[in-house]
């Protein structure tokens, strides 16, 4: 079916020169002409909350795990209707945006975008459109703000932009299309991610078993009278983390200006068991990098160990370039003749730790493993060299499967990139799949528009727990914290 598409038989010039061509039937006009600004408020605020994410578009909030804070009132919130678009304003430059399939409220600072003709648009078609890359790349350009984090999508520039609006029984079959491909790449998505799942139990069942009970199958045990691990290695010790560590450290309680390049400021969601995860790092300033020091200094050797958003996830530092935390993450200073630190993240990610670490998180929705309940996490301690030893052999034992596991991952990445290339060649009119399309079942767009991001999420990133998503209150950088 894809390998049949054509470009449409004649194109015409957009005269927009991000467009290029588009298809000679399709018309090409501001955002003003199909779209005006509205200001609705509640009176009431009992309408339902809704999120605007760069992931999941226009969905309810209760339906998301958001920890940023939320208002203690909604009177005076925005109202939005099926069919409106709604852009958040300050992450415009991310594509969080989306169109509304309910009656709702979103933020005071939201643009909310209300056809002028119902029928000009289908909802889900303009929402594929407004999501792609060229469309992203004019709303940086249009965008206000002296760094990227602060890019601001102002009305006026936003009603600017050049949309492109096909024929609607045309945008029927383009969303038709689009649909199909996406639930099969879903389905793609979802079976790697069930593989991806099974080998990182084996792995973990491969290191829990390695810093638990060591690599000797015949060694002696004995009681430690811990719950946690009752029986050790005889010549192991069970002890708290205060006992193995040097001091604990998380950093600046205050989010510091933001840059486009600098020292890279680690949070929660740049730190996994098994990687980092620096694509989406924020940096600061020389200037503030010192002033955080006078804190604490992160160094190879210490080890990460994360305390609010996501907690409870450990990793050595083994890199050698400078970088600062948030308070969100704890460095922790070792006791070297106690402990290596790849020993000290391997078992602090076990299930035995990660479990006592949930128990001593606080906060329904801003969750803190405080510094000194952390302390109190116990974990089995062998000797120096028997922790190298076992690290050695779970560097080992685990290669093959880290391989299979950075494969899958390597193949979800490419098959999203494909998609959203394949939805914009679409959706702009690089490609003809009015053929394509009428060949597939008929469905009902609107429904499966409105039952799409709510039931069947699973090409979302699964490391993704701080998405910038909602920011009812404050900046995004504050809402962070």
């Amino acid at each position: 079916m894809i390998a049949g598409l054509k470009p449409y038989p004649a194109m015409k010039d957009s005269g927009v020169p991000w467009l290029g061509q588009i298809p000679a039937h399709w018309a090409e006009k501001r955002g003003k002409y199909f779209f005006k600004e509205v200001d609705e408020r509640s009176m009431t605020g009992e309408e339902e909350l809704l999120s605007v994410s760069h992931l999941t578009g226009v969905t309810p909030r209760s339906q998301k795990n958001v920890t940023m804070f939320k208002a203690e009132s909604t009177v005076g919130h925005k109202l939005c209707g099926p069919g409106d678009v709604v852009v958040n304003t300050m992450w415009a430059w991310m594509a969080a945006l989306g169109v509304a399939k309910e009656v709702g409220l979103v933020s005071p600072s939201y643009g909310v975008y209300r056809p002028h003709q119902p029928l000009l648009f289908l909802p889900e078609f303009i929402d594929h459109l407004l999501r792609t890359p060229p469309y992203v790349s004019e709303y940086i350009w249009r965008s206000t703000g002296i760094t990227t984090s602060r890019l601001r999508l102002y009305p006026e520039q936003f009603l600017r932009i050049p949309l492109v609006c096909p024929p609607f029984d045309e945008q029927r079959l383009i969303t038709r299309f689009v649909s199909a491909i996406d639930r099969l790449i879903r389905r793609y998505i979802r079976a790697k991610q069930e593989l991806i799942k099974l080998l990182e139990e084996q792995k973990q069942a491969i290191i829990h078993r390695a810093v638990t009970c060591g690599l000797d199958p015949n060694v002696r045990l004995k009681p430690s009278l811990n719950q946690w691990f009752p029986e050790t290695p005889e010549h192991w010790n069970v002890l708290p983390i205060r006992r193995v560590i040097l001091r604990s450290v998380d950093g600046p309680h205050h989010s510091p200006e933001y840059l486009d390049a600098g020292i890279p400021f680690l949070s929660a969601r740049n730190i996994k068991p098994d990687r980092w995860s620096l694509d989406d790092a924020k940096f600061v300033s020389d200037s503030d990098y010192l002033e955080f020091c006078k804190r604490v200094k992160p160094e190879i050797g210490d080890v990460l160990y994360t305390k609010g958003g996501t907690t409870g996830v450990a990793r050595a530092v083994d890199f050698g370039f400078k970088f600062q935390v948030w308070v969100h993450v704890a460095v922790l200073k070792l006791d070297k003749r106690k402990i290596t630190p790849d020993f000290l993240a391997a078992a602090l990610n076990s299930p035995r730790c990660y479990e006592q670490s949930q128990l001593f998180t606080r906060g329904a929705t801003n969750q803190d493993l405080g510094l000194g309940r952390m302390k109190d996490i116990v974990l089995p301690i062998p000797p120096l060299q028997e922790q190298e030893a076992i690290m050695a052999f779970v560097k080992t034992a685990t290669l093959s499967l880290r391989e299979m596991i950075d494969r899958a991952q390597r193949e979800i990445a490419l098959i999203r990139e494909y998609r959203t290339r394949l939805i914009a060649d679409v959706v702009t009119g690089r490609l003809d799949v009015r053929e394509a399309a009428a060949r597939l079942p008929e469905e009902d767009p609107l429904r499966d528009f409105a039952s799409s991001r709510e039931h069947d999420l699973s090409d979302v990133p699964s490391d993704t727990g701080e998405e910038p998503t909602d920011d009812l209150e404050t900046t995004p950088e504050e809402a962070e914290a």
